[in-house]
């Protein structure tokens, strides 16, 4: 291994601040020929807000262009990361059903590149790193010579990941206050009780009772009872 190889892996292996890490990462792909980094990661698991990790050096216009296009959801290299553990080539073949994404991509000096897909064991959260430039076209060869960089900084950016998530979730939920009579209804109803015997135990309508519910849903971010319940046990509320 060359020693600036060895040297910058050192490096991120000691780096505990994600954008710190994320910065060492684009120098190290840069040395290696390439002029684009990006490294994302979403969190699927229930929780009062949404969750996301999003770091890379395209412009500010292109972020915005993406985003406001929803180029998300067609975007062939996020469907491939998503399902997938290996790695992806950005080529004609792979943009087929989208070639203007693909066109918009070269525009902005993006014509060849590829990605890596990194989940958990518990495909909670999924990620993606991907590398690109504006010339020579990326070999399978170039691609697996360096899989094992690749994967060693996307494992490492998710852990980094995670831990920010983590630490965004519980100061979210920190401030999430429920009622007593929340938790009640909640804890009712994750033994299987309806609205109408959790009234009977607690002496309350089922009006009430469904009230109570409403705003526990409302608080903890979710859309339907079964969820409220097991977001409030994950949060230890019940």
């Amino acid at each position: 291994m060359d020693t600036w190889k060895e040297n910058q892996l050192k490096l991120l292996i000691c780096e505990l601040n994600i954008e710190n890490a994320y910065k060492i990462a684009l120098g190290f792909f840069n040395n290696l020929g390439y002029e684009y980094c990006a490294f994302s990661m979403f969190s699927h698991a229930p929780t009062h807000c949404f969750n996301k990790v999003n770091l890379n050096n395209y412009s500010t216009s292109w972020n915005t262009h993406y985003e406001q296009n929803n180029y998300c959801a067609t975007d062939p290299t996020v469907a491939h990361c998503n399902h997938s553990m290996l790695p992806i080539l950005w080529d004609s073949e792979t943009f087929s059903n989208v070639p203007e994404l693909r066109r918009e991509l070269a525009h902005e000096g993006m014509q060849y590149g590829w990605a890596l897909p990194v989940h958990d064991l518990n495909h909670h959260n999924s990620g993606m790193l991907s590398v690109a430039r504006s010339h020579c076209r990326i070999t399978a060869y170039e691609l697996y010579e360096n899989l094992g960089y690749a994967t060693f900084i996307s494992h490492k950016l998710h852990v980094l990941a995670l831990q920010k998530l983590a630490c965004k979730t519980q100061g979210g939920l920190s401030a999430t206050q429920l009622s007593t009579r929340e938790t009640e209804v909640l804890k009712w109803s994750a033994q299987g009780k309806t609205a109408s015997e959790t009234g009977l135990i607690l002496n309350l309508t089922p009006r009430t009772v469904n009230f109570h519910m409403g705003n526990a849903i409302k608080k903890l971010g979710v859309t339907n009872k079964i969820s409220a319940v097991v977001q409030a046990a994950k949060c230890k509320y019940i």
